[in-house]
């Protein structure tokens, strides 16, 4: 008999073969092109369900792998840079013990939130893993078929369900109860009209992954060692184990990476991987397996996207496509030289690889002018800069493009502006004690609600960052993921510093008008979304000396001008003449050749 992990080999060796010959050129799918998204980070977004809160045991295997005494998770509510009881007792720092926090968050709180989110306006939610995982973010898999045991009702039956499959063989695949209230989450997300994508890492697991566990007892004698990118194995004859060498995601050993292989003359991931994370993808496209994806989420997000070899993302691609056409693939496609510059996605969006790419590289420029923030552009170079990013793929990936503001690898939307350094460097009191870690000024916000007017008028599909709309601020991670507000929950006060420095208490509570704005702008957005989406844009108004920038969308629907006034006063800016209805701020229908802007203020006209 033929071992099975042969059969898999060969049979996936040729299916790759045939994927590469009949590779086809795709768009995204049209609804990609009109979503609003919503990201959520279920652990911190709402605890539905208090009794399958995670235990030290399950979160064996997680950095910064302490155990300590009286741990316990912590109150929803609580002071975030308060150090719990057992977090000061133990004598190590905050941002130490603060990774090792769990709130609680799981699939019965996005349940009971779906509403929320419908009223909100989104019509796409963006789940960051939820890959059963000893962690709070779920990047180091456990196992990458099931959702994680406590997002779900009965953390240790899931275990026992778990323990009990072949992790390669489909055929003895169950349903955990964790896996079934994400499917009834599915179910209830499509029935409010609103897509559902999953964020996977395809570029390493976790220290607790089976295959990996199996690697650590056996060494070069697993099955499963050419599955990982291992320089060395240990020599059982020294009591020295440090012999045993692999590589880990940016050096992190608690991250093994999972092996690149030459194949398609692009490289490949090894074929047995391949043919599990096909068995995996299949499994959540298309649950009962009846050939009809409409019960199975809509795509994915793919994490560290650039590591992972492009020859399996087309033979991904293809393969993702022959089960749902309507699948949508973004990826994170990030940095080519850190701080300072971002890659250019051009080449992963010819149709043959992504839909689209998380798009910082929207959000960079965007702050910079906006918020004056390094490199300070000015309207002449944000219009230069816009207009160079835009190039190199057809229009229909940008429209595709998720841009965002914050995620849960940046600063908070809020904080960012707050603190207008350089992108991303030092936007923590971790390491910078000039950071400004408390409530966002009215200024700030007032820079915050300009860039919503761009986004929100521009094409790419707008994305926010859970917790944004209600004005939450904090800097890099882990800061920035900090427990969702919610208005029927009471919060102390933010008044701890994580240093034990001085600090000015913020009261933490919704920002309720910002969260109007929000819903404000994605009517605005829905209302008028050939215009937004597809419309053309020139740029009648570019003062660099006023910081005064005006840009019209135009299409078969109607014509439209977005105005800015980025400077600190009033100022009136001359327009086309014509009559305008003012839709925001809502305002009236009038004859106009001039208009007076606030200072650091947004305006946005629909022609009659």
């Amino acid at each position: 008999m033929v071992p099975m992990r042969i059969c898999v080999s060969l049979w996936l060796g040729c299916w790759l073969i045939g994927a590469a010959a009949a590779q086809q050129l795709s768009s995204p799918p049209a609804w990609a092109e009109e979503a609003v998204w919503y990201q959520i980070f279920v652990e911190r977004f709402r605890n539905g369900d208090l009794s399958n809160d995670p235990t030290l045991d399950q979160m064996e295997g997680s950095w910064p792998h302490l155990r300590l005494e009286g741990w316990a998770p912590t109150p929803w509510t609580h002071d975030w840079y308060q150090q719990e009881d057992w977090a000061a007792a133990s004598g190590e720092p905050f941002y130490r013990t603060v990774q090792m926090r769990r709130y609680g968050g799981d699939l019965q709180g996005v349940l009971d939130k779906l509403d929320y989110l419908q009223d909100l306006g989104v019509t796409a939610l963006y789940f960051n893993p939820l890959n059963d995982s000893p962690s709070l973010h779920k990047y180091d898999a456990r196992h990458y078929r099931h959702i994680d045991r406590n997002f779900g009702p009965d953390p240790e039956g899931d275990a026992r369900i778990i323990d009990s499959e072949d992790p390669l063989d489909p055929d003895t695949w169950q349903w955990t109860a964790a896996d079934r209230l994400f499917l009834m989450v599915i179910e209830e997300a499509h029935r409010r009209g609103i897509r559902v994508i999953m964020d996977y890492s395809w570029n390493h697991t976790g220290i607790t992954f089976w295959a990996w566990q199996h690697v650590l007892e056996h060494q070069q004698a697993s099955p499963y060692a050419d599955w990982y990118d291992i320089a060395s194995f240990d020599d059982p004859a020294t009591p020295d184990t440090s012999e045993f060498a692999y590589d880990g995601w940016l050096g992190v050993k608690t991250l093994p990476e999972l092996a690149e292989v030459e194949q398609s003359g692009e490289g490949m991931l090894h074929p047995e991987v391949s043919a599990h994370i096909y068995n995996v993808t299949r499994r959540w496209l298309d649950p009962n397996g009846d050939g009809d994806p409409s019960d199975g989420v809509d795509g994915f997000r793919l994490d560290v996207a650039e590591m992972v070899p492009k020859g399996f993302w087309r033979a991904y691609r293809t393969f993702v496509r022959s089960i749902n056409p309507e699948a949508y693939l973004v990826g994170e496609v990030w940095w080519d030289s850190w701080p300072h510059h971002m890659t250019d996605p051009a080449a992963w969006l010819q149709g043959d690889v992504f839909d689209a790419v998380m798009n910082y590289r929207w959000y960079m420029p965007t702050r910079s002018f906006f918020a004056q923030a390094p490199p300070n552009l000015t309207a002449s170079q944000y219009v230069a800069h816009m207009d160079s990013i835009m190039t190199g793929y057809d229009r229909t990936f940008w429209n595709a493009m998720m841009n965002l503001t914050a995620s849960h690898d940046s600063p908070r939307f809020g904080t960012s502006i707050y603190n207008p350094g350089l992108y991303k460097y030092r936007m923590s009191p971790n390491g910078n004690p000039d950071f400004r870690m408390d409530r966002p000024d009215a200024r700030a916000r007032a820079i915050q609600k300009m860039i919503l007017v761009q986004q929100f008028t521009w094409p790419g599909a707008p994305h926010i960052w859970n917790g944004d709309e209600a004005g939450m601020w904090g800097g890099d991670d882990p800061d920035v993921r900090k427990p969702l507000l919610w208005s029927d929950l009471a919060y102390e006060d933010e008044s701890a510093h994580p240093f034990g420095g001085e600090r000015r208490p913020d009261v933490v509570a919704p920002h309720l008008q910002l969260m109007a704005l929000y819903k404000e702008l994605i009517r605005l957005r829905k209302s008028h979304l050939q215009l937004w989406v597809h419309g053309e844009t020139t740029w009648p108004v570019i003062d660099d000396d006023r910081r005064i920038l005006v840009y019209e969308r135009r299409h078969d629907t109607g014509r439209a001008l977005v105005l800015f006034n980025a400077a600190e006063e009033q100022q009136a800016v001359v327009i086309p003449e014509s009559t305008y209805r003012q839709v925001f701020p809502t305002g009236a229908v009038q004859t106009l050749s001039q208009i007076a802007l606030p200072p650091l203020s947004a305006v946005v006209l629909l022609a009659k």
